[in-house]
């Protein structure tokens, strides 16, 4: 297969930035980077506009940046509220997903949220406190918090049950290591009268 080389107009994930060359399949320069734009054929002209296009391309990241450090500047330490129905053993009935996160965090900052920017683990099925970071560009992420309750609560309610889960929580694991000494207790006199 003929490899070509090309010289990068666009930034391209995971290829390189604009005005790089770079040598690429034929057929995924012919058929996809070239027809997008993202990239033209790297003649001797082409190579010359290289720094041209590398200083278009800084230009026009340094203000995307800009742009996006200014929203998450708007976005950190926000608080959004999911009043949903919960079971007794407080599980939803449904979930949180980001696509939900991201139509609430939109009405609050007043811009368009990528839902695919936000970084979550799996879908949110329990009530809770939760912190969400949004991946906004590489280098500039965002963090804020979701709380989970059960329709008519409040943040108050959501507070309160993080704190009682970390509280059993931390009971629990005080718990256990109080066992594994009394086991270590056991075994050591078990060997002494051995």
């Amino acid at each position: 297969m003929a490899r070509m080389k090309v010289l990068l107009t666009e930034d391209v994930p995971n290829l390189g930035l604009a005005g790089e060359i770079h040598t690429v399949a034929g057929g995924y320069a012919r058929n996809y980077l070239i027809p997008r734009g993202e990239a033209i054929l790297a003649t001797k002209g082409a190579v010359k506009q290289a720094q041209q296009i590398r200083e278009a391309a800084m230009r026009k990241r340094a203000k995307e940046r800009a742009n996006a450090e200014a929203q998450a500047a708007l976005i950190n330490g926000k608080q959004l509220l999911f009043q949903v129905r919960a079971g007794e053993n407080d599980r939803l009935y449904g979930s949180i997903t980001t696509s939900d996160i991201a139509e609430q965090l939109e009405e609050q900052v007043g811009f368009e949220v990528d839902r695919r920017r936000i970084l979550l683990d799996a879908s949110i099925r329990e009530l809770g406190l939760y912190d969400v970071t949004i991946h906004l560009m590489p280098e500039v992420d965002a963090t804020f918090q979701v709380a989970v309750v059960r329709e008519g609560e409040t943040w108050a309610d959501a507070e309160r049950r993080q704190a009682e889960k970390e509280a059993a929580a931390q009971a629990a694991a005080e718990a256990e290591a109080a066992a594994e000494m009394m086991a270590e207790a056991a075994e050591e006199a078990e060997e002494e009268e051995e």
